[in-house]
């Protein structure tokens, strides 16, 4: 069973959020429309936020874009420093001959030399490690869309607990992660916010298309952008001059291997950006979602399940107010919990795109009323032949791996280290020869 910490901080987590449900629910049947023009994509007064950090204190380097003029849809790039390792010494070798000696060794305005695309200070001792489009050292990593939890009314993507799981992630799996910061209800419902994850997913898409365009431009001996350090931090600087693309995902991303995670809603976002890739098929190029993650998703369904029977009264997320969430996010008009975006049962979201889905990982906890539907979906796509195992957690709660309180429990680390071993097995460069 849960801690007693756990109970606890379960019973005034549920009444917190009871009570801004119900204060959302109000607002929204007095002004409809209110801020739904531009979109709200978190809401500041009810958690912490951690600020973007260009510096690899911990590992990860992290910045804030916002990708849409139209809306306030944005997202933070955690770049791992994985991405700086250098190729094998033969490599380098190699280059050096290809390339000659007065290519290899030139001066950089940071005041000291650039070697390979290493950037090596006069004042001895450290190595300052960059892109350099003509170099070798450059290593792409893949992409991973990640999408928070929060029932679509709550959550954001520069939270300090989601900053949190995001630099974990980054640094299990190696890949550079993309946390969505999508359009809340009730200021902007349903389908807002499946909207804003396929719209990464296009941006995705046309960045990688502008990185291999100003390709031959770079080439020319252009240093796209460098590494330096900073107080004894390593920090990440943009490109010289304006480009077009995005410079850390055109140095360092690979689309090709992208991987979709979603947490809790996020789950049900992250299951509609992987089957609407599908759909589009070549139109997405370079983009391929080659796996997906569903952690404790946000189903629902009109028949209860077994576990929304038994467990409707569990932890944090008990199932009364995840259908007042629900009412928020679904226009009136459409409420129903059969609805296409609750319930993955339902027969309209079959189709011949069901059986060419990514390989998908769904994370179940055993005290979670949400359980048996996603256990019941992954059962579909094995139906299908998809890869999608199911991993249970015992004595675990709702958001076990992802909530505040929870995130530094041995629990939550084992968590993220199954999900990297994992989805290492679709994104390694040796195909599916990675085996757990």
């Amino acid at each position: 069973m849960p801690s007693i910490g756990v109970k606890l901080y379960s019973v005034f987590f549920k009444f917190m959020l009871k009570h801004r449900l119900q204060n959302r629910l109000l607002q929204a049947s007095e002004n409809d429309v209110m801020g739904a023009s531009f979109g709200v994509t978190s809401r500041p007064q009810e958690e912490t936020h951690a600020a973007a950090r260009p510096t690899f204190t911990d590992g990860v380097a992290t910045k804030d874009i916002h990708i849409d003029p139209l809306t306030s849809l944005s997202i933070r790039i955690f770049l791992p420093d994985t991405c700086l390792q250098l190729p094998d010494s033969a490599a380098l070798a190699k280059s050096k001959l290809n390339r000659g000696s007065d290519q290899n060794h030139r001066r950089s305005s940071y005041g000291g030399s650039l070697d390979d695309g290493v950037f090596k200070a006069e004042n001895g001792g450290a190595t300052y490690r960059g892109y350099n489009p003509v170099g070798t050292n450059c290593r792409r990593l893949p992409v991973m869309l990640q999408f928070h939890g929060g029932g679509f009314v709550s959550g954001s993507n520069d939270s300090a607990a989601n900053d949190y799981f995001c630099r974990r992630i980054a640094k299990l799996c190696d890949v550079i992660v993309l946390a969505v910061g999508y359009r809340l209800a009730p200021e902007n419902k349903y389908p807002a916010a499946f909207e804003d994850g396929l719209k990464v997913v296009n941006w995705l898409a046309k960045q990688a298309n502008l990185a291999e365009c100003s390709k031959s431009s770079l080439g020319r001996g252009g240093t796209s952008e460098l590494m330096r350090r900073s107080e004894g931090n390593w920090h990440v600087a943009d490109a010289f001059g304006a480009s077009m693309a995005e410079p850390w995902l055109a140095a360092h991303g690979d689309p090709s291997r992208c991987v979709v995670l979603g947490v809790s809603c996020g789950g049900n976002i992250a299951d509609y950006v992987a089957r609407k890739s599908v759909e589009a098929g070549k139109l997405l190029d370079p983009v391929k979602v080659v796996a997906q993650v569903l952690m404790y998703p946000f189903f629902m369904g009109g028949v209860p399940t077994h576990s929304e029977i038994k467990l409707s009264n569990s932890y944090f997320y008990d199932k009364p107010m995840s259908i007042l969430a629900w009412k928020l996010f679904l226009p009136d008009e459409e409420f129903d919990l059969d609805h296409p975006a609750a319930n993955p049962l339902n027969p309209k979201r079959g189709g011949p795109a069901m059986k060419r889905m990514p390989p998908t990982l769904t994370v179940v906890a055993e005290h979670d009323w949400m359980r048996d539907r996603a256990i019941a979906y992954s059962e579909e796509l094995r139906k299908v032949n998809v890869d999608a195992p199911v991993l249970e957690y015992k004595d675990a709660v709702h958001e076990f791996a992802t909530l505040d309180m929870l995130l530094k429990t041995p629990q939550a680390q084992a968590c993220a280290e199954d999900i990297a071993i994992w989805v290492k097995k679709y994104i390694s460069l040796r195909g599916h020869e990675f085996s757990y």
